[in-house]
């Protein structure tokens, strides 16, 4: 057990290390290792994604006749999580990278591909002004122009913000208040302006229509609207009963009776006799002593309802007999 933990081991003194036999293993040989997947990519046998990040167990072995500059390249195996299909990308020292070979498709990067076109678009302005001179000095008179304006804009921006930077927002605020104030008193002005103005125009209406109107008539005084009694409709009921029974104590029942001017009874009188009998009637008011008589005498503290009540009374007692 303690010799596992020691450093130095022992050499006997007839050692030879050239009869140690070696290993003769090959070139393309495969090592399991631990890896992330270095993109986002889609399985294109499943359609599974396998997002940046994801840990596999891979397989590495290095690429035979090719090489960056004396850098190997290697291959990495790995299985698709789903379907367990084979994918395989490999390394891109040129480019820092990694390039998909089988098995998955690279999802879209905008960032990469903006990278590229950039560096295509610098390359193909080195190739042009390679070879003239006049081009060189275009591409000069652009970038100083454009340099100009980038300056001008700045300067714009740093002037805008000094302009903001001293700019008082509580007075804007007071300034703002105030003329609100001032607007709402000058409408409330010109409210009452025109309130008074109708006033007096009613007021000479009124003058006017009173010196057409006679002198003598006092003007009419509005009277006070009455308010409804909620409970007055139960008065109503007892007020009514009241009315009928005083009727018919004083007139009589009048329903299915006949009518009433079918019981009263013209009487006679002297004038009447004297007519019929031939001769003159007397003078209006002459009486046989001389004196004047009323022309319709009447009884005292009769009416004619009470009249009328007696009739009623009379043919009740006609019909009962």
């Amino acid at each position: 057990m303690s010799e596992r933990k020691v450093l130095n081991k022992y050499y006997p003194p007839d050692f030879d290390p050239s009869k140690i036999p070696k290993l003769k293993l090959p070139k393309d040989r495969q090592y399991v290792v631990r890896l992330m997947a270095p993109f986002n990519m889609r399985c294109k046998t499943c359609g599974e994604y396998i997002y940046k990040g994801k840990k596999f167990n891979a397989r590495k072995e290095t690429v035979q006749n090719e090489a960056y500059l004396g850098l190997p390249i290697f291959r990495f195996y790995i299985k698709c999580t789903r379907c367990l299909a084979e994918i395989t990308f490999k390394t891109d020292p040129e480019n820092t990278d990694y390039t998909m070979e089988h098995g998955a498709t690279r999802n879209f990067q905008a960032e990469k591909l903006l990278e590229e076109e950039e560096k295509r678009v610098q390359k193909e302005r080195e190739d042009e002004e390679l070879n003239n001179p006049m081009k060189v000095l275009e591409n000069r008179t652009k970038d100083s122009k454009l340099e100009m304006e980038v300056l001008e804009n700045l300067q714009e921006l740093k002037d805008l913000n000094q302009r903001q930077a001293h700019v008082d927002f509580e007075a804007m605020l007071r300034q703002h208040r105030l003329s609100e104030e001032e607007r709402q008193k000058q409408e409330q002005e010109e409210d009452e302006r025109e309130a008074a103005t109708l006033v007096e125009e009613s007021r000479k209406r009124r003058l006017l229509e009173d010196s057409d109107s006679d002198e003598g008539d006092p003007p009419c005084q509005p009277r006070p609207a009455v308010r409804p009694n909620p409970t007055a409709i139960l008065d109503e009921a007892p007020k009514a009963k009241k009315k009928a029974e005083s009727w018919e104590r004083s007139v009589g029942t009048l329903g299915s009776r006949p009518q009433l001017s079918g019981l009263v009874v013209v009487k006679k009188t002297d004038l009447d006799c004297s007519i019929e009998c031939g001769g003159a009637p007397p003078a209006q008011g002459a009486t046989e002593n001389g004196q004047v008589a009323d022309p319709a005498p009447r009884m005292p503290g009769t009416s004619s309802l009470s009249q009328l009540g007696v009739y009623s009374d009379s043919e009740d007692s006609n019909s009962s007999n």
